[in-house]
């Protein structure tokens, strides 16, 4: 019988190096997991050599339109008549399996790396994700139930990422990727645990950061998730914000309702 408490974990790596600090964290996160006795699958994106554009090959057979090319809804047709290209099909396989999803990778120019943005587009494809025509999104979406978290390194410091520094707000930043992305798709969005200025700290610092990382793991899946909007926040003809919602949001960090 399954033991309900052992939970399974999908770990997407975006480094080139995993001997890089970026590694650390993978390596600190997988041990830690398997030894709480939870199962995990990485996918090491620059390992697999995963293709980052989303194009036509990204379709097995013909198209349902060799005319005018759309991306979403070829891929669309394509996960529901399982015509996906092998190496989306895997990680969608992946994907269904997990209870919770950790992404790893550097912070390049406030967003995630292009192979990690690329894994967003075609992993997370319309009618396996998402499905706006019938409102499956944020926590109506189909990755409803699971958790996702980021795990992030910068080269700023943390001042410079604070709402007075010179690279802007980390929540600004990271409010597309954490729901615009995540939290559309259904995910239950856990707070990012970032490394600050891994280049720029001590040795003693970025131990102390596996560490945190280490201890903040062994309670993951008893987190409570950001507070992010519901889809009964909005109207659903319009998809606009109810008035009471909106006088109570954050501008700076787009519409997050204030708890």
């Amino acid at each position: 019988m399954c033991d309900p408490s052992q939970k399974h974990v999908l770990l997407v790596f975006a480094h080139q190096d995993g001997k890089s600090f970026n590694g650390a964290l993978k390596d600190t996160a997988i041990d830690t997991l398997r030894s709480l006795g939870h199962s995990v699958d990485v996918s090491d994106l620059y390992s697999q050599q995963f293709e980052p554009r989303a194009t036509k090959n990204d379709i097995r057979g013909p198209l349902q339109d060799p005319n005018l090319f759309n991306y979403s809804e070829e891929g669309r047709h394509a996960y529901r008549h399982n015509c996906q290209s092998l190496d989306i099909a895997n990680e969608t396989d992946k994907l269904k399996r997990a209870d919770l999803i950790i992404f790893q990778f550097p912070l390049y120019w406030s967003s995630v790396p292009a192979i990690l943005k690329g894994w967003f587009d075609r992993v997370l494809c319309d009618s396996f994700a998402f499905d706006f025509e019938s409102q499956n999104v944020l926590d109506q979406g189909f990755m409803k139930g699971k958790r996702a978290v980021l795990s992030l390194t910068t080269g700023c410091t943390r001042d410079m990422l604070s709402p007075t520094g010179l690279s802007s707000d980390i929540n600004v930043l990271l409010w597309p990727i954490q729901y615009g992305t995540l939290r559309m798709c259904g995910f239950d969005v856990l707070s990012p645990q970032i490394s600050y200025g891994t280049k720029l700290v001590e040795e003693p610092t970025r131990q102390q950061y596996l560490k945190d990382w280490k201890c903040r793991l062994q309670n993951i899946f008893s987190e409570e998730p950001l507070s992010l909007p519901k889809l009964s926040d909005f109207d659903h003809k319009s998809l606009m914000l109810h008035e009471e919602n909106g006088k109570k949001r954050v501008s700076s960090i787009g519409h997050r309702i204030i708890p």
